[in-house]
């Protein structure tokens, strides 16, 4: 009696393609996403005293420090935007990408024993810290346009520019950036446990490279050229300045720069996917 060759509806398999995103699988385990995401939430400040006040106290103070350091002690002009506004603008756009990055950046060795017993798509982690993440952004962006609201009662040059409608790409850039950049952190740290440790001191660096407590006008009058350079070029400089203009009608924007820091954020988001697909293969036999 021959026997039936039976037809699976899934499979599962180390060998895959060269390049193969699974977004289809990602999409198939959609509920299971959306279950990390409100874990995530729920959990976030879970037995701590003042729970989701950290989302405004840590911006506050943050702009707080800025303006008395920057703009006080080291004359950093804002171009007529009240310098405690201008921080709180930045560090609201740049503590959203900062939380996607070192969120993702230790998924493998934070997952490992998730990770080691149940089969899922494991950019599912990820994904869900970074759309959980958006929940204290959103916060943020409320404090954010409260004192957007008392600067312009107080008669403070400011408007909203005719960009905003842009203003979703902007969030979907920092997004992918933070998300592809963790990606391939976390790809690495399965072998080299120290990108754990420079991951930290590596990030408040490159927020002082971003033009978070200063804007890009002052970048090039006071750095050294090459400096200047690096920190206009920088992606992570172009979000924060559209954000910026978008928000307060001041800073610098053209269409190139635009295009040019969409294109490095699409780019790197599908590399780090395509790493980390590759590596949570064998990455339990490693951490």
């Amino acid at each position: 009696m021959d026997k039936k060759e039976e037809s699976w509806l899934y499979e599962i398999t180390a060998k895959r393609k060269m390049i193969d995103l699974n977004f289809k699988e990602i999409w198939r385990y959609r509920d299971l996403l959306i279950l990390f995401v409100k874990r995530d939430i729920t959990t976030a400040y879970k037995q701590t005293i003042l729970g989701p006040l950290w989302f405004l106290i840590q911006p506050l103070f943050t702009s707080v420090i800025f303006t008395l350091v920057f703009n006080n002690l080291g004359n950093i002009q804002t171009g007529g935007i009240p310098p405690f506004l201008f921080n709180l603008a930045g560090i609201t756009a740049w503590n959203y990408f900062k939380i996607c990055l070192t969120g993702t950046s230790n998924t493998f060795r934070s997952n490992q024993s998730i990770f080691g017993k149940v089969y899922f798509p494991r950019v599912i982690m990820p994904l869900s810290i970074t759309i959980s993440n958006l929940l204290k952004f959103f916060i943020q962006l409320l404090i954010f346009l409260g004192f957007y609201l008392y600067y312009l009662n107080q008669g403070a040059d400011i408007g909203i520019n005719g960009n905003i409608w842009l203003f979703p790409v902007y969030i979907l850039m920092m997004a992918m950036l933070g998300l592809g950049l963790g990606m391939i952190i976390t790809a690495m740290t399965t072998k080299y446990r120290d990108l754990t440790v420079l991951v930290g001191f590596a990030t408040s660096l490159l927020m002082y490279m971003s033009a978070v407590p200063y804007p890009v006008a002052e970048a090039r009058s006071k750095f050294p050229a090459a400096v200047a350079d690096f920190v206009e070029y920088n992606p992570l400089t172009q979000i924060i300045e559209g954000f910026r203009y978008m928000l307060l009608d001041y800073g610098t924007y053209n269409l190139y720069s635009f295009i040019y820091t969409l294109a490095i954020c699409i780019i790197i988001f599908f590399i780090g996917l395509i790493i980390f697909n590759r590596t949570e293969k064998s990455f339990i036999d490693t951490v």
